[in-house]
């Protein structure tokens, strides 16, 4: 994992997909980032998680008085977060937002569900690019529900490529989207074939020194490659 940010408060990655943010009660066997930091860096406290298919920005505290600071900033919405999205369909829109109610672990798949009687929860989008059959969309939740991004892009019928609980979980092959596609489908690899999701920043006041704070991760392999093809087309 590439270190994004480090001092005596916090440290910040880029996560990569496959890996828990800390252990998960499902999946016992998963490898988990706070695990293998901890062995270089010493005890940590996540701040907040990512998706297990999701990359990117993840935060730790590294003693209790910053992971309270810091949790009380997650809590009053103080962090901004932007999440980048390949989906699949091409929106009208070019901004827009969600306030579907959310329901975490509401069926048997441990899916978030929408739910009237859920918690509040808001998620803005803009559109960065359309491309082929796809779109590369911005997300900017306001709330921090599980799966919060995955479940209004599905509700608004852009579910994010590749995506297994809220889309049709298919790897996404160039030979798809790219008009005029000339290979071997026989040999053709996936440009991705994981839930197209990559955590791109987080933005807030050091809850220390108060300095605007801004971490960034850039995109890995599979997502940036995904991205360049997509904006040739």
């Amino acid at each position: 994992m590439t270190v994004l940010y480090e001092d005596e408060s916090f440290l910040a990655v880029n996560k990569p997909s496959g890996i828990l943010s800390a252990p998960d009660r499902y999946d016992v066997d998963a490898k988990v980032a706070s695990r293998e930091l901890e062995m270089e860096y010493g005890r940590l406290w996540p701040v907040q998680r990512l998706d297990l298919d999701a990359s990117g920005v993840l935060l730790f505290a590294r003693h209790d008085e910053a992971f309270r600071a810091l949790s009380v900033l997650f809590e009053e919405r103080e962090v901004r977060r932007a999440y980048h999205a390949v989906v699949a369909g091409r929106p009208s829109w070019t901004e827009t937002t969600c306030d579907f109610s959310l329901t975490p672990d509401g069926d048997r798949m441990h899916r978030t569900i929408i739910d009237g009687a859920g918690k509040p929860s808001v998620t803005d989008f803009v559109v960065l690019g359309c491309h082929s059959k796809m779109a590369i969309i911005e997300a900017r939740p306001r709330t921090g529900r599980a799966h919060q991004v995955r479940v209004h892009l599905a509700a608004l019928e852009f579910p994010v490529a590749c995506d297994p609980l809220y889309g049709d979980g298919k790897p996404l092959f160039l030979s798809k989207i790219k008009r005029r596609w000339k290979g071997d489908e026989r040999q053709e690899r996936p440009l991705i074939a994981r839930t197209a999701l990559h955590a791109f920043s987080l933005e807030f006041a050091h809850p220390v020194t108060g300095a605007a704070t801004l971490i960034e991760a850039p995109y890995p392999k599979d997502f940036k490659a995904l991205v360049a093809q997509l904006r040739k087309m």
